[in-house]
């Protein structure tokens, strides 16, 4: 039997792995998604893992989209509901989860391939995320087996040195997740921020959207309508 820990570098995932490896888990091999949209944080976190993962004999696998972020939003050819064609899936959350259907079938082609079902898979869900967990004989949940909340998660981290730093803020103080900068499931408060503290990323965000006629949040408001928005709301303080 095979261990394969299934890694994001969030807190969660990180959290997860580290324990592993400090409770002397069984872990044959280590697999990051790479979307291509992740925060410079996650990357270097990610580099800092593949040293201590090197030094312990640990096999870390990275696997991509199987086309580029930006072409499956905007031009790859894709089936609408209606049955016609049309290009990209545009934004990425909310009922058009595509990039995650996307990461949760290469990761499951590639274990299946590699090791048929001779494996079982560490899947880092937290404690107070009972709704993620699905029953399945192949996934592990070791962070809800341990009973580790979120911030169980996070604190563990920041204890063992790892920040997610960008622009001079830790991103975990100003947004609830560290997933994809381009996810559309980012609420008000963390969009503020955003346009607040990480301007390169809105900026990204406001040329993404120039591509698409789908307004980014819950399909009613458009980046730039969003940055006015704060504009004003600003100025009322």
């Amino acid at each position: 039997m095979k261990y394969i820990a299934s890694v994001s570098f969030g807190k969660d995932s990180l959290c997860m792995l580290l324990l592993l490896i400090e409770r002397g888990e069984p872990i044959d091999e280590v697999v990051f998604y790479d979307t291509g949209m992740e925060f410079e944080a996650i990357y270097k976190i990610r580099d800092r893992v593949r040293e201590e993962l090197e030094e312990k004999g640990i096999k870390y696998t990275e696997l991509k989209p199987e086309y580029p972020f930006e072409y499956t939003m905007f031009e790859r050819e894709v089936k609408k509901r209606d049955g016609s064609k049309g290009k990209g899936y545009s934004w990425c959350g909310g009922r058009c989860r595509w990039g995650t259907s996307e990461k949760k079938r290469i990761i499951r082609k590639y274990i299946k391939e590699r090791y048929g079902e001779e494996y079982r898979e560490y899947v880092g869900i937290a404690y107070d995320e009972p709704k993620r967990i699905r029953e399945d004989e192949k996934k592990i949940y070791p962070l809800y087996e341990w009973k580790m909340r979120e911030r169980d998660c996070l604190e563990y981290c920041y204890k063992k040195g790892y920040k997610w730093e960008e622009d001079g803020v830790e991103l975990y103080e100003i947004l609830d997740r560290v997933s994809c900068w381009c996810c559309c499931n980012k609420n008000l408060k963390e969009l503020r921020n955003y346009w607040k503290y990480l301007p390169r990323y809105w900026e990204e965000l406001k040329r993404l959207q120039s591509k698409t006629e789908r307004p980014f949040r819950n399909n009613k408001e458009r980046i730039e309508e969003l940055e006015e928005r704060f504009k004003k709301e600003d100025k009322k303080h």
